[in-house]
């Protein structure tokens, strides 16, 4: 793949200790007069606020994909109805098949962003992890899971919703030489 490309396509692993070193702050348990449990009441209440930050995300995605696959059935509706005219010809699909093709583009990279805020977010979960008394994602959960490195443990979900875009085009590109070549 071409570097220009690659960028585009290729996650970048997030670096762990450049997270680690800008999460906290100057602020230590001596901001609290010496209070270890208002010290970490106030680290809980920004985990609680930042896995619900997290989980807001994965909802606004389900939300996206659910645009997306209603935008999909409208446009294919739209151009079945249309082929369906005796006055259309074949190469008129070609507009659909544009618009199609732009949707799964947006819908591919809006996945791939909403993937990549998440991962940083949970990164920072656990960094917060860290400072309590128990790491249920970082430490457990994630590590359990072999961190998605190991496919027979976890296929992260988002790399999965990725294909679901590219694969709809490679069928729409594939639908509109079928509905070009062969006579109808």
């Amino acid at each position: 793949m071409p570097q220009f490309l690659s960028r585009y396509f290729r996650a970048k692993p997030i670096d762990v200790q450049t997270v680690r070193s800008g999460l906290w702050t100057a602020v230590d348990q001596t901001a609290y007069a010496g209070e270890k449990a208002a010290y970490q009441a106030a680290i809980l209440d920004q985990y609680k606020m930042y896995v619900e930050m997290a989980d807001r995300v994965s909802a606004r995605r389900a939300l996206a994909n659910g645009f997306f696959l209603s935008l999909n059935t409208a446009t294919l509706t739209a151009a079945g109805a249309l082929w369906g005219s005796k006055f259309l010809t074949s190469w008129l699909l070609f507009l659909p098949l544009c618009l199609l093709l732009a949707q799964t583009a947006a819908w591919f990279w809006i996945v791939r962003s909403y993937r990549q805020l998440n991962s940083a977010k949970y990164i920072v979960v656990g960094m917060l992890e860290e400072r309590l008394p128990a790491s249920p994602y970082w430490s457990a959960e994630w590590q359990a899971l072999g961190e998605g490195k190991d496919k027979a443990l976890y296929w992260p979900l988002t790399h999965l919703e990725q294909w679901l875009p590219v694969t709809l085009a490679v069928v729409y590109v594939l639908g509109f030489v079928v509905a070009v070549v062969l006579p109808h």
